[in-house]
């Protein structure tokens, strides 16, 4: 059988993809040891170690986070009405989806402040060492700055798909605040926009940069560096990419393609 990941070979180096089922990598091509930005794909790791210090209970869901009314809840969802890229109120907290950097670096500063350690070293400790990921590192803002190779990507995408460091992480890929419209970064205006606690949700947006046979519960991020992961969780595979070429018409087109034959390669 030819491999669905052979599709990356005609992309710009360096690239890497991998499939996972069952939490497992099953396959992948490319440099998967190239150190790569992670860019917006470091929301999951962030998340992943929020909901870490939500296990340890010196943090919840309900607690206050961010403009008046907006809870660690709202900041992961992308709920609290924070701008994009300043802490600047843009509207009620729950009635709007607004992609925020500026919402997941207060939540960033909200759990350093609740374990009592830089997020960095809390991030290292609580995510990446247990899921082996050593040779990843954030290397500035929470919302944004992690570079590592899709070796490290990897772990993170298994413990997306069958978690056992953070058991909560399955709350990512649930719907909060359903219906929300908002802009779908690099692919326009969302009349629901859903997100998870964490992770962006499938759902049935159009157009959308997984491919059109995942299920309408497929979570996950991408990047505007060019990687993704996503876990679909009705046909049991997830897959992750990273590159070295910027998000556009490219990914918008090849991604989904990808996404396709991946699926229809291992599927349940």
């Amino acid at each position: 059988m030819a491999s669905a990941l052979a599709l990356i070979d005609g992309w710009e180096r360096p690239r890497a993809a991998a499939v996972l089922v069952g939490g497992e990598i099953v396959e992948d091509r490319g440099d998967v040891d190239e150190p790569l930005p992670w860019a917006s794909v470091t929301k999951l790791a962030t998340a992943l170690a929020t909901h870490a210090a939500i296990a340890t209970g010196r943090v919840a869901l309900d607690d206050p986070a961010g403009p008046p009314g907006s809870t660690v809840r709202h900041l992961l969802a992308h709920a609290s009405g924070l701008a994009f890229d300043q802490p600047v109120v843009r509207a009620a907290p729950g009635t709007r989806r607004i992609y925020s950097n500026a919402g997941y670096e207060v939540l960033a500063d909200v759990v350093a402040t609740a374990v009592d350690e830089p997020f960095a070293a809390w991030l290292h400790r609580a995510v990446l060492a247990p899921l082996g990921m050593d040779r990843t590192e954030l290397a500035g803002s929470p919302a944004a700055d992690m570079i590592g190779p899709l070796a490290d990507l990897v772990g993170l995408a298994g413990e997306l798909q069958r978690p056992w460091v953070v058991p909560s992480a399955t709350a990512m890929g649930a719907v909060a605040f359903p219906g929300l419209g908002g802009l779908l970064p690099g692919l326009g205006y969302q009349a629901s926009n859903d997100w998870g606690l964490g992770a962006e949700v499938r759902d049935s947006k159009a157009p959308h940069w997984t491919g059109g046979s995942n299920a309408p519960s497929t979570f996950g991020h991408f990047g505007a560096a060019g990687g993704f992961v996503w876990v679909d969780p009705v046909a049991g595979v997830a897959c992750a990419c990273l590159t070295a070429r910027p998000f556009g018409p490219w990914a918008r087109s090849a991604w989904p393609i990808l996404a396709d034959a991946v699926l229809a390669a291992h599927r349940r």
